[in-house]
């Protein structure tokens, strides 16, 4: 079943890869808990079928870079990407993107989350093994408040300029 607007997002989580070590993360790969990253925040979040991906590392991800500061002052707390690669190549990737202090880059190394999610995408006869469909949602307290999924192979409706427009 895919999640739809109006449910809470199921708990899982999450691995970021941690820059600069601060009390309570250290440098490196971290876990979260997505109830606790979620719990009394808006969060703008986009998922990507694949971090350096051309669509993805093109417009997808410094659109949200590019919106970030727009976003925030919209009352965002968070700009999440999600997809489903290990956490060292989406720090690898963010870094690259510039997007420290402006979008976090979160893990769902297994699609585990993504599976939770119901927005899965069989990529395994294509050589790239299950992926996250390509969309963004707008979270307020782990609720779904907006939820816009691509069709296969677009880039629509889960841009930076649509979130910016829904929060």
């Amino acid at each position: 079943m895919t999640i739809k607007v109006g449910d809470r997002v199921p708990d899982g989580t999450l691995t970021e890869f941690i820059e600069t070590e601060t009390a309570g993360c250290s440098l490196g790969p971290n876990a979260f808990q997505v109830a606790d990253l979620t719990r009394g925040k808006t969060i703008a979040l986009f998922a990507v079928p694949g971090a350096f991906t051309p669509t993805c590392s093109a417009k997808h991800l410094p659109g949200y870079v590019e919106q970030a500061a727009a976003l925030k002052a919209k009352g965002v707390d968070e700009i999440w990407c999600v997809s489903v690669n290990d956490a060292f190549v989406m720090g690898a990737w963010g870094r690259e993107q510039k997007t420290e202090g402006k979008v976090r880059m979160l893990a769902d190394g297994s699609a585990l989350w993504t599976k939770e999610l119901g927005l899965e995408l069989d990529l395994i006869q294509r050589g790239m093994g299950v992926r996250s469909q390509r969309y963004s949602a707008l979270i307020v307290d782990g609720v779904v408040k907006q939820l816009n999924v691509e069709a296969p192979g677009k880039f629509e409706v889960s841009d930076a300029a649509t979130m910016l427009s829904q929060a």
